[in-house]
């Protein structure tokens, strides 16, 4: 792990009280943004990651930390791949993955619905369009 990360881990969960999920660090994003690909939003899914991992919660646990840190609906596919320890990266067509029975499961959560999902992360606001 890199210097740096365990440094940032310590003053984010002095801030906030654990490590904030990304929607929380850069509010007003969509999830495909640039910048969690460089700069500030990169190095927080690097120190969020190291983090995550690190602490190895339970389903129960990641649950309750997603109630405290409530997804706005474009984020809740990578709630799911948080909550359930997915990875589609490795995937001939990550596009490709059946998602719906984990929106169900989030649904029942209450965290939002499949459909919620799709029009928020599709919301031409997101592109430059019209709100």
């Amino acid at each position: 792990m890199t210097d740096w990360i365990p440094q940032q881990i310590a003053t984010l969960k002095a801030k906030y009280g654990d490590v904030p999920p990304p929607w929380i660090v850069l509010p007003e994003t969509h999830p495909y943004d640039l910048c969690w690909r460089m700069g500030t939003g990169e190095a927080h899914v690097k120190v969020f990651s190291a983090w995550w991992d690190d602490a190895n919660f339970s389903e129960a646990h990641r649950i309750d930390y997603f109630r405290k840190w409530s997804p706005p609906p474009r984020w809740l596919e990578w709630t799911i791949e948080a909550i359930w320890d997915l990875d589609t990266s490795d995937l001939d067509d990550p596009d490709e993955f059946d998602y719906s029975p984990y929106f169900a499961q989030l649904e029942a959560l209450g965290f939002g619905t499949q459909a919620e999902f799709e029009r928020d992360m599709n919301d031409p606001k997101w592109f430059g369009g019209a709100e």
